[in-house]
């Protein structure tokens, strides 16, 4: 899966940045190198889902899938 990230430099120092498709997950970091780091852990929390939350019937089977 690609997702489009738009980055914006920080007026005090740093970027962040915004994942249109998945709203509310952002980012931001002092340096480039930082900020990178930062965008991926984010989406992945964004996309995670904790399945305690998820009514699961003794059929129903869970699969993660890489996009």
């Amino acid at each position: 899966m690609k997702l489009k990230v738009v980055i914006h430099e920080a007026e005090e120092g740093g970027y962040w940045a915004e994942v249109p498709a998945i709203p509310g997950c952002v980012a931001q970091g002092e340096s480039f190198d930082e900020f990178l780091g930062n965008i991926y852990e984010a989406v992945e929390g964004c996309l995670s889902v904790e399945l305690d939350s998820v009514h699961l019937e003794s059929t129903d089977k869970v699969m993660e899938i890489a996009v």
